[in-house]
């Protein structure tokens, strides 16, 4: 069976003209389908935010969770049916705000899923105020004296914890950014890919044009197994932004260690309910 890109569905979209999401959504469709996944093979899951409407916009198994909730709600999915390729879609404010804490609890476990971010430094869905990676100094209407916080920096965070997948990408580089996400999912762990993209409505600093300035295809002699020389890139911001693999390792995931998987998906199995009625009268 050979998968086409269009075979994932064109749909009426409720995103500003111009906003970079307009970008991701092809390089999602032509990523699953480069990777010959079909439709029912992929659960899409988002949390809350523009970024998290993405799923809506595709034919695929999908399910919207809360604002911040999207990873453990993939995790048991994926946990439950191994064989489903679980693709992670939400924006930088769901993800690295709300999600903190999950984004770091599914880095150590090295679930295998891939973690797709639309990250522009804003919270796009409810006005423009500024989100966890916005810089230093950056003016919203709920910031007017400028953003105090240092900004988080999602990829050096995960290459320090040496997840299993990081990578960057730049919605203004369509075919670069559809080639990254194919790689991360075929990778077998946690994947992440960090996504620029420009707000044209709110971020009226981070642009198109600010970004064509400075992004950079990592050149052929970047190792990304070199955890020290990831880091030095991961850090890399500002005049030059590197994208692509900036790191990659081949640590086992999660569901190696869990035994009870090891007989296959859970979701296929039947339900003793004589030993699940004794284990209930265990508690009496």
């Amino acid at each position: 069976m050979t998968v086409h890109w269009e075979d994932y569905g064109n749909f009426e979209t409720a995103w500003c003209p111009g906003c970079g999401n307009h970008a991701i959504l092809p390089a999602v469709k032509k990523a699953l389908a480069a990777c010959d996944l079909a439709s029912h093979q992929v659960l899409m899951v988002s949390g809350i935010g523009q970024a998290a409407k993405a799923p809506h916009y595709l034919r695929a198994n999908v399910f919207n969770g809360l604002h911040g909730r999207a990873l453990p709600a993939a995790t048991g999915a994926k946990l439950a049916n191994p064989e489903l390729t679980v693709v992670v879609e939400s924006g930088d404010g769901c993800t690295y705000g709300e999600g903190g804490n999950h984004f770091l609890a599914a880095i150590r476990r090295n679930i295998d899923l891939t973690l797709l971010v639309h990250n522009n430094q804003v919270y796009g869905l409810t006005k423009g105020q500024a989100s966890p990676t916005s810089g230093e100094g950056f003016l919203t209407k709920a910031q007017p004296e400028g953003v105090a916080a240092a900004a988080f920096n999602p990829v050096l965070v995960a290459v320090a914890m040496q997840a299993g997948f990081v990578g960057r990408g730049f919605s203004g580089m369509e075919d670069h950014l559809t080639g990254l996400i194919q790689r991360a999912i075929r990778h077998p762990g946690f994947a992440l890919v960090d996504i620029l993209q420009p707000c044209v409505s709110f971020n009226k600093v981070n642009t198109y044009g600010w970004y064509k300035k400075r992004c950079y295809e990592l050149p052929p002699t970047h190792d990304p197994q070199n955890w020290e020389q990831a880091l030095e890139k991961a850090r890399e911001w500002g005049d030059r932004i590197p994208v692509g693999v900036l790191y990659e390792n081949t640590r086992p995931t999660f569901e190696s260690h869990l035994s009870v998987l090891q007989g296959g998906p859970v979701i296929h199995r039947k339900v003793d309910l004589e030993r699940l009625g004794r284990f209930m009268e265990s508690f009496q």
